[in-house]
């Protein structure tokens, strides 16, 4: 089991309780006075739905408070799902709030809300000094990005916290912050909207209704060594289409299109390419409706897991044990080689990480997942 975040080799025993007690919100206020928090979002989709347990614990602490989540736009609807949100105001940069000016004019729209709390969930310095601009008055976070002195409830972010799952990373802050704990658990729930969406969508796209939809997402934003060979991709998504007569969506961002149509170029059955035909809304319904998803550590993977869909998450330069699926129903394929996990953008030697994973390890894995699921 990975060390407690809060645990670090210069801290311990009474010394260590005494670095946490000295910042937890219970020791500095009232509960009650809290009516009005910011909570700033990370950036990503998949670290996005990492976090959603940590905005539950928010929520638990402060149950009266109104939550508003600060976020980029390209994630805003990830919280249309989330219950523990009343408000998502976008951070719209590039657009209005880019540059310094940008910045300062994002700190006024603030102030004028008067919140009371910030808990600043993305690590920049940047979150830290918008947050201090807009004068909210009890600002909490990882002592990051060299922002610590910008907090007044500034958390240690040890070695130790960096090596632990994102969802406990998350959790663990906000815990030594004094916050209660309302589980681990991530669960996007749909409502009626989403439902008619996707059966728009389905339609618009020609998919027949009642035949099998399985989903791939072979590209990966961080960079190629995330990413599963497509002629491999495209294997798998044949076999699925011979065995289970499965309609196989690839989805995927615009600039993930060169990844969807290399596997398209290798594949030999019909498959569905949604290159930046889709914002996240749609990817969402879409996804909701797969039987199978299949991907690379991606953002689409989390949704998928987090919607509980049956999942298969190809592992390569990236770390399993910090960023795996959530959801039960998730399985990851990783072949552990000396010099993985790297975590670096391009793979500077053989790629053995990948090219360990062969067609039929993704294909067998996702043939068990359809059979636990049922016709």
């Amino acid at each position: 089991m990975a060390p407690s975040p809060v645990e670090d080799e210069k801290m311990a025993g009474p010394e260590a309780t005494v670095t946490v007690m000295d910042i937890r919100i219970s020791k500095t206020m009232n509960h009650d006075a809290v009516k009005n928090i910011l909570i700033r979002g990370t950036n990503w989709i998949g670290d996005v739905v990492m976090t959603l347990p940590a905005f539950a614990a928010v929520r638990k602490t402060f149950p009266r408070a109104k939550i508003t989540v600060l976020v980029k736009p390209w994630v805003a609807a990830l919280f249309d799902l989330c219950p523990d949100v009343d408000e998502v105001f976008t951070f719209q940069s590039p657009g209005i709030h880019e540059g310094v000016f940008g910045k300062v004019g994002l700190a006024r729209e603030l102030r004028k809300k008067k919140f009371d709390m910030a808990v600043l969930l993305q690590n920049a310095i940047e979150a830290a000094i918008i947050a201090r601009l807009a004068g909210i008055p009890i600002r909490i976070g990882y002592n990051s990005d060299v922002r610590g002195f910008l907090l007044t409830h500034s958390v240690r972010r040890t070695k130790a916290i960096r090596q632990v799952p994102q969802i406990d990373y998350y959790l663990e802050m906000l815990k030594t912050a004094g916050f209660q704990s309302a589980g681990r658990e991530v669960h996007l729930p749909l409502n009626a909207e989403y439902q008619a969406l996707g059966d728009k969508l389905l339609n618009g796209f020609g998919l027949t209704a009642g035949k099998m939809i399985c989903g791939i997402a072979p590209g990966a934003a961080y960079g190629p060594a995330k990413k599963w060979f497509p002629e491999r991709y495209a294997a798998v998504a044949d076999r699925l289409a011979a065995s289970h007569n499965a309609q196989v969506l690839m989805m995927g961002s615009e600039a993930d299109r060169a990844s969807l149509d290399a596997v398209q170029g290798f594949a030999k059955s019909r498959l569905v390419n949604l290159a930046g035909k889709t914002d996240l809304q749609e990817a969402i319904a879409l996804i909701a409706r797969c039987r199978l998803f299949i991907s690379n550590d991606s953002g689409l993977m989390h949704v998928a897991g987090a919607l509980g869909i049956p999942t298969v998450a190809v592992f390569g330069s990236t770390n399993p044990a910090t960023t795996s699926p959530v959801g039960e129903k998730s399985t990851v394929i990783y072949k552990g080689v000396p010099c993985s996990p790297c975590l670096k953008k391009v793979c500077p030697t053989d790629f053995a990480c990948m090219d360990k994973i062969s067609v039929d390890d993704v294909y067998d894995t996702a043939r068990k997942l359809l059979a636990e699921k049922g016709p």
